[in-house]
């Protein structure tokens, strides 16, 4: 890599780079959590359903998905600063244009050129730190970047029940603005600029095949449980999504530089990780998207008062996040990711048995439960991926993790959407009682999404993973979830 800018000096550097990647994470991780609290109060506002509103959760981590594989690209060809900064703006100025919407369709749009920028900013801000840091001091830089990421759950549903109840939606989307205008001018002042000395040509026909491909079959998730479309357009849809995804499967063992390389699923524990982790994550993605509409339409509680419920689960996670490496020497991957996939399946579950008569008490510990189930699991599944992939080839297999991570949120958003819906008469939406058995109905399903990964992590062998595995550019990787 080259310096293309004039960059700061070494030392301001150092001490400047970590704060500005936190914060940026901090922005968008804070944003996505906020907006998961206030999707019932959005929903009245924009006069749709509360279900409805799964199109502005999985349009962003959609958006993520198809340009996250291009950000490495863009970093080589446009240099990092240039392209943090870039993406900075384009979260910011999507915040604004999300917070001015008077439609669900536009703010869906507008979604998406949120996650433009957010696609761009953990990819370039990991090679920015790489670039900059040392073997010896990268470790305890990327631990202090996924701090804030870490504590945006926690913060995130409190806040966003306070803005909603005492302030006006927009609010949640007007936050970013001021920080991301700050963000991207401390960037493009004192971040690094690097860019690859001979940048690899971008997979234009790849890109085209898989972005169209996942983003129909987006479409078809949408749009099949609210009865726009026969059953005839369904299918067609269906087909003509999973030709374009065959189509570029095809097209990326035979040309020299793939937008995802797909020969790491060679890689068997690559390959049971990754497909491991999409089925888990259809289950429990779409569990913060239910949670809100289960505590404030079900049961009747406010905005802050569903954020409170919500924060045990972050707190425990992040709680739980140091000890979890011992856990893993102790038992293994395989048998680690076998029973605890079982246990948050049954945890998923167990949301399903909430009612207006449950203690408090019982919602929290069932909160913090899950909170520290679902920090062990994103921690090995994370890890796992880089076991057995080569150093020089890790690069391709975090995009891959990442893009298939966003993914599977997106159908697991939709999904739960879609199954919530299909239990539901359609005068439901109206009567908190049949909206409530339709979400119990919902998390059931959830979690039998969740138990079949076990079938998936069963093949793994007692020796599979390593110490050295849980120290290839995860920390990152982990705040994210």
């Amino acid at each position: 890599m080259s310096s293309a800018l004039p960059s700061p000096a070494p030392d301001m550097a150092q001490r400047l780079l970590p704060w500005l990647v936190a914060v940026a994470f901090f922005m968008e991780a804070l944003d996505t959590t906020i907006l998961n609290t206030g999707v019932p109060v959005i929903a009245k506002s924009l006069d749709v359903t509360p279900l409805s509103m799964k199109a502005v959760l999985s349009s962003y981590t959609l958006s993520l998905a198809v340009f996250i594989p291009i950000s490495g690209w863009m970093a080589d060809r446009f240099g990092t600063r240039r392209v943090f900064a870039a993406a900075i703006g384009l979260f910011t100025l999507g915040s604004l244009l999300c917070g001015l919407s008077t439609n669900i369709h536009v703010l869906v749009a507008c979604r998406v050129l949120q996650g433009m920028g957010g696609a761009m900013m953990t990819p370039v801000g990991r090679l920015v730190m790489v670039q900059t840091f040392s073997r010896a001091d990268l470790v305890r830089a990327m631990s202090f970047v996924a701090v804030p990421a870490l504590i945006a759950p926690m913060l995130g549903p409190l806040i966003g029940g306070l803005i909603v109840d005492y302030l006006h939606w927009r609010v949640i989307f007007f936050v970013n603005i001021p920080v991301g205008i700050l963000g991207a001018a401390l960037v493009w002042l004192n971040m690094p600029d690097y860019r690859g000395t001979t940048p690899r040509p971008l997979d234009v026909l790849g890109l085209i095949l898989f972005s169209s491909g996942v983003a129909l079959l987006s479409y078809v998730l949408e749009v099949f449980g609210e009865h726009r479309l026969g059953l005839g357009g369904i299918f067609g849809l269906l087909a003509i999504s999973f030709l374009l995804l065959f189509g570029y499967g095809m097209h990326a063992t035979k040309t020299a530089f793939p937008l995802l390389n797909m020969t790491l699923f060679r890689i068997r524990t690559f390959a049971t990780s990754v497909s491991g982790s999409f089925i888990t994550r259809l289950g429990i993605g779409g569990a913060p998207f239910l949670l809100p509409m289960l505590y404030q339409v079900g049961l009747g509680l406010t905005p802050v008062q569903s954020g409170l419920l919500i924060m045990p689960q972050a707190i425990a996670s992040m709680s739980t996040k140091f000890l979890l490496p011992r856990v893993l020497q102790r038992f293994g991957y395989r048998n680690v990711l076998v029973f605890n996939t079982l246990a948050l399946g049954l945890m998923l579950m167990m949301f399903g048995t909430i009612g207006r008569g449950t203690p408090i008490w019982v919602i929290v510990a069932q909160a913090m439960v899950y909170g520290g189930l679902t920090s062990l699991q994103f921690t090995s599944m994370n890890t796992l991926v880089y076991a057995d992939v080569p150093r020089d080839q890790s690069s391709g297999a975090s995009t891959i993790a990442s893009t298939l991570q966003q993914l599977s949120v997106s159908f697991g958003v939709a999904a739960a959407g879609l199954t919530t819906i299909f239990f539901l008469p359609t005068e439901a939406t109206a009567n908190p009682s049949l909206m409530l058995d339709g979400l119990h109905k919902a998390f059931f399903v959830l979690g039998g999404f969740t138990l079949v990964s076990t079938l998936v992590f069963s093949r793994l062998k007692r020796e599979d993973g390593g110490e050295e595995a849980g120290e290839k550019d995860l920390h990152l990787d982990e705040a994210k979830g």
